[in-house]
């Protein structure tokens, strides 16, 4: 997801697609321990995406 696109939602979808993509993050981390996927490069993706939302997230409460 791109920070335009993140910029672009309301906060209150913000926070849902954040509980979301933590959700499938954690779910994508334990199934790759159990059986390994097969792009890991995905885990780095999500935790980026997740960052990014929470920044903008951060941003829109500092600037209230």
């Amino acid at each position: 997801m791109k920070i335009k696109e993140v910029k672009e939602l309301e906060t209150k979808d913000l926070v849902e697609k954040i509980e979301n993509a933590v959700a499938a993050y954690d779910r994508m981390k334990l199934n790759h321990q159990v059986t390994p996927l097969e792009n890991p490069s995905q885990i780095k993706t999500a935790r980026r995406d997740i960052a990014r939302m929470k920044t903008e997230l951060r941003q829109r409460e500092l600037n209230k």
